[in-house]
């Protein structure tokens, strides 16, 4: 790594890039996948450079010095570009994704209220495609919308100046994706960047010969530091495609990995998942999975059995088990906070899941009726400091005990913008025995077992019925696994009070073809006209048995319904607030 620090002698991205776009202006960075499979699209240093200072220039004439200004693009090039002119201009990027049709702009406008931004780059299509929407909302009617391919091409990048910019500086805001009223725009500073991406790169051992493939959204902490900056700061070019293009067909991903030979390319354990529900080998003739390196899985509870099921399946097309790479971080660390060395062997340990509810690690025994099998996330990163703190006394948990996992180290970003009360309380806390500190308190649950952290759950998503503690993920894993016609990744269970007593809530999303067959009045014997009254049995069964809980309700949903965060996760608390507001429609028994 010390060979990387001498040759870039730089504060912030915008040194590196414009000292790349000097020294190598015709090398390719980033290509994009329009349609996720071959129609390419290419920005070279150069292009990158010349691009992001005319976009600079232009900011330059009508913006002061860290301002903040909202990125609104579909996944793709022009949100790179406009993402780096923003940087070139001295103002601060705020990443956000256009809502989706005929909904509504609650989101984007919090942030911009909360940002005090009056400034939004998008493009042409986009902005017209929220012509609708926006005046419906004549609150945005103040903000100055800026469409980056109608800059024109008359040397504007010539009138560009380069900011003064220091490590201390914001680099730009990355708002949290909770589903709380008031969004919270984390701080990350120049230093906290460059920090995490040096970590990045000396763990997964990146070289100027790595490869990426990258789908996950642009606007999403993992997607914009792990998919769109390391690259550029280790010098390696990536593939991007549009999180929709994955989506609608997962194999695409691997296809890609396969026709580019990447060494390095991941996401949240769901994408892992979905590759295994869609898997079909016709589709995958001539798949050659050998030069996948770093397989990386984060920014969701990590399932020993996925990693299992994907690599037996894609053995045979040249995937390598040691290719995983478990990480665990959150966008107030800027990124990666743990993680091992790539290529070493995955650890895992085996508990009792009775003692785990009650918050204690102890080992499963061989003939233990209820096993957890959890998976390391790894050693804290680059002077990196992990605590386990019970979040009640704030005081260090003793070993074998679950607590809330605390971070301190050059990485943790500076607080959230115009939030005091609330970046005093999460990132200035001290351990009351010991008065260590300060340390993020980052809201998971976990332990540390001979230096790993073991990453268990959100503490604000458990479920406690009884003076038990259950951990969402285990139940909706229960869930998926009672029938295929439940959708992967789209179960959400939660507790509401009912007559003084917490009741366990399920909704699952179930796949279109059962969707439309139950909801329609015909009495058709085909495979999917499974009667809805059995499904919901079954899933009270196996909740029951697994778990020894009872299940007060549960909805079946046609896909989409659930809420989820722009990187695919389900948002616990805002299913429960639309199941108690009665706005969910379920099969009808």
């Amino acid at each position: 790594m010390s060979g990387l620090k001498n040759k870039i002698k730089a504060a912030t991205l915008v040194d590196i890039l414009h000292s790349r776009a000097s020294s190598q202006p015709h090398q390719t960075i980033y290509n994009f996948l329009a349609d996720g499979e071959t129609a390419e699209i290419s920005l070279t240093y150069g292009q990158l450079d010349q691009k992001a200072r005319a976009i600079a220039a232009y900011l330059q004439s009508v913006s002061s010095f860290q301002d903040r200004v909202l990125l609104l693009f579909p996944a793709g090039l022009d949100y790179i570009t406009a993402f780096f002119g923003c940087l070139y201009a001295g103002v601060i990027p705020i990443p956000a994704y256009p809502p989706r049709p005929n909904r509504s702009l609650n989101r984007i406008q919090n942030i911009l209220q909360n940002a005090q931004a009056n400034l939004a780059l998008t493009n042409r299509e986009t902005l017209q495609s929220l012509e609708r929407q926006l005046e419906r909302t004549p609150e945005l009617q103040y903000l100055h919308w800026i469409t980056t391919d109608s800059l024109g091409n008359d040397n504007l990048e010539l009138s560009w100046r380069k900011p003064d910019i220091s490590e201390d500086n914001i680099a730009f805001l990355q708002y949290t994706s909770g589903s709380t009223a008031e969004p919270k725009g984390v701080k990350i500073a120049y230093k906290n960047l460059l920090h995490n991406l040096e970590a990045i790169h000396r763990c997964f051992k990146h070289t100027p010969q790595s490869k990426g493939i990258i789908w996950l959204p642009p606007y999403h902490d993992m997607g914009l530091i792990g998919g769109v900056l390391q690259p550029l700061f280790g010098d390696f070019p990536v593939t991007l495609m549009s999180p929709l293009m994955f989506l609608q067909n997962p194999l695409r991903w691997l296809k890609a990995i396969s026709r580019y030979q990447a060494t390095t390319s991941g996401g949240p354990n769901f994408a892992y998942d979905m590759c295994i529900r869609k898997f079909k080998p016709e589709q995958l003739r001539g798949l050659d999975l050998s030069s996948w390196q770093v397989a990386f899985n984060g920014a969701e509870p990590i399932n020993h059995e996925t990693l299992t099921k994907f690599a037996e399946i894609f053995a045979p097309y040249g995937f390598d088990y040691s290719a995983f790479y478990p990480c665990y971080g959150m966008a107030e660390a800027t990124l990666i906070i743990t993680g091992g060395s790539s290529n070493a062997s995955v650890v895992t340990k085996t508990v009792k899941g009775k003692a785990l509810e009650q918050n204690k690690i102890i080992p499963a025994d061989i003939d233990d009726t209820y096993p957890r099998t959890l998976v390391s996330c790894g050693n804290s990163l680059k002077d990196q400091k992990i605590a386990i703190a019970n979040p009640e006394t704030m005081a260090s948990c003793q070993p074998g005990e679950v607590g809330e996992i605390w971070v301190s180290g050059s990485s943790v970003a500076q607080g959230y913008w115009q939030q005091p009360q609330i970046s005093e309380a999460t990132f200035n806390a001290y351990l009351t025995d010991s008065n260590e500190g300060p340390f993020l308190r980052t809201g998971d649950l976990g332990f540390l077992d001979r230096g790993e952290l073991f990453f268990t759950g959100r503490l604000k998503d458990m479920i406690v019925i009884k003076g038990r503690n259950h951990y969402p993920q285990d139940i909706e894993k229960t869930v998926e696994e009672v029938s295929l016609w439940i959708r992967p990744s789209c179960v959400a269970s939660f507790s509401v009070e009912i007559r003084g007593e917490e009741k366990l809530i399920i909704l699952a999303e179930v796949e279109r073809v059962y969707w439309s067959s139950n909801r329609s009045n015909s009495k058709s014997s085909s495979p999917e006209k499974i009667a809805v009254k059995d499904l919901l049995q079954a899933i009270r069964r196996e909740i029951s048995k697994n778990h020894d809980l009872q299940v007060h309700t549960t909805l079946l949903l046609k896909p989409g319904s659930l809420p989820k965060t722009s990187s695919g996760k389900i948002q616990r608390h805002a299913c429960r607030t639309e199941f108690l507001a009665d706005t969910l429609e379920g099969l009808p028994l």
